[in-house]
């Protein structure tokens, strides 16, 4: 009987611990529940945070970006009011214009029993028409068509216009008749503004037109002076095709053809320039021949010349004074021993003497170096030949 009783208490301390145990495991698990749920709710929490944030962000940059744009927008709009001022008074001179002169249209037509529909779509014709053809013409110019036509269609249709508006000016305000003037010159000043803006900055400049000059001067003196070249260029450029030769070359050809030179030159220009080198190269033969008397009469001219402080002294005339400092010559070709005697110098002091004068002849001082280059010496010997010839100078002169 104990043993039932007992195995009863166990059984019901059995049930009670595995009741607990279920309630524990049930209570664990609905805490799990719970943080997964506020862990849950903690994210969604956080990324709704940052999603507002990069809203915000977005919104900020959104809001910054058309602030930005509309920034640059005015300041591209005042860079362009600064650079270009003439075309926005000439854009309220042209509205200025042309709203009374449709207004003036319409009233003269008015006045004349036209209805105000008509009257209006007359008066648009006539200022609408007139601008119309002017900007077909600009159309046609950045085309590279010829505007003629266009622009002496828009003077047309804009002088019926002022005419409207003049004798229109003319009845209704009849006191005072210079209205009427007024509004005539509405219905052109407008065009007249735009013909200035858009051509009066195409004109030629002040060197343009210095160059144009220049030009029709240089292809005046070229048919004065070569017409028969001239002549010829022409025929060449109706030979062949249009514009295959232009003029400078077409002159160039024909020069070439008449002269068998080059432009510039011709055989009498070759004769000319061979005679000159042929009477300098006897005028050096003969200060070769008269070298004393030459020498003597340019001591002389030294010494009597007043501004002797602006040119050489006289002991530099002639190619005799003192020598800058030489650079190192180039070693000559020996033609002798190293270190010629006093004798074999005294030999060489006659060819030493010609060497000197032709230095001369040639602008060139009396050096050293340039004895040993005409005589083929060392640098040795010509400096002492070079003292020499300068002394047999200094004693011929005295």
């Amino acid at each position: 009987m104990s043993t039932y009783r007992e195995d009863r208490r166990a059984d019901r301390a059995a049930e009670r611990a595995q009741d607990r145990e279920d309630r524990r495991l049930e209570l664990e698990a609905q805490r799990e529940r719970e943080a997964a749920q506020a862990e849950e709710r903690r994210k969604d929490a956080d990324a709704k945070r940052r999603q507002e944030q990069a809203d915000k962000k977005a919104k900020q940059a959104e809001r910054a970006a058309k602030k930005a744009a509309a920034a640059a927008k005015r300041a591209k709009l005042l860079r362009w009011l600064k650079a270009n001022p003439a075309t926005l008074f000439v854009a309220f001179v042209m509205v200025a214009s042309i709203v009374p002169a449709i207004l003036s249209q319409i009233g003269a037509l008015t006045g004349a029993s036209v209805a105000v529909p008509m009257a209006g779509l007359l008066a648009a014709m006539l200022e609408g028409g007139a601008w119309a053809i002017t900007f077909m013409g600009k159309q046609a110019e950045d085309a590279g068509r010829e505007p003629r036509k266009y622009r002496i269609g828009t003077w047309a249709v804009a002088t019926v216009a002022a005419a409207v508006n003049f004798w229109h000016g003319l009845e209704a305000y009849a006191d005072h008749p210079w209205v009427a003037f007024v509004l005539g010159a509405s219905s052109l000043f407008a065009i007249y503004i735009w013909d200035l803006k858009t051509h009066g900055s195409h004109g030629k400049t002040k060197a343009q037109k210095q160059a144009e000059k220049a030009r029709r001067a240089h292809v005046a003196a070229r048919r004065k002076h070569h017409p028969e070249i001239v002549e010829q260029a022409v025929k060449l450029q109706a030979a062949l095709p249009f514009g295959v030769l232009d003029d400078e070359s077409a002159f160039a050809a024909a020069w070439r053809i008449h002269t068998g030179a080059e432009p510039g030159l011709s055989a009498e220009l070759y004769a000319t320039a061979t005679t000159a080198v042929l009477s300098l190269g006897a005028a050096f033969e003969l200060g070769d021949n008269v070298r004393e008397e030459l020498l003597e009469t340019g001591f002389k001219a030294a010494r009597l010349n007043p501004f002797a402080e602006l040119t050489q002294t006289p002991t530099a005339q002639a190619g005799i004074g003192s020598n800058p400092p030489e650079p190192p010559a180039e070693k000559p070709r020996e033609t002798g021993p190293r270190g010629r005697s006093e004798a074999e110098l005294d030999t060489l002091l006659p060819d030493a003497l010609s060497a000197a004068a032709e230095l001369v002849a040639e602008g060139k001082q009396i050096s050293a170096t340039g004895l040993a280059k005409k005589l083929q010496i060392r640098r040795e010997d010509a400096l002492k030949l070079r003292d020499r010839v300068i002394e047999q100078r200094r004693l011929h002169v005295a």
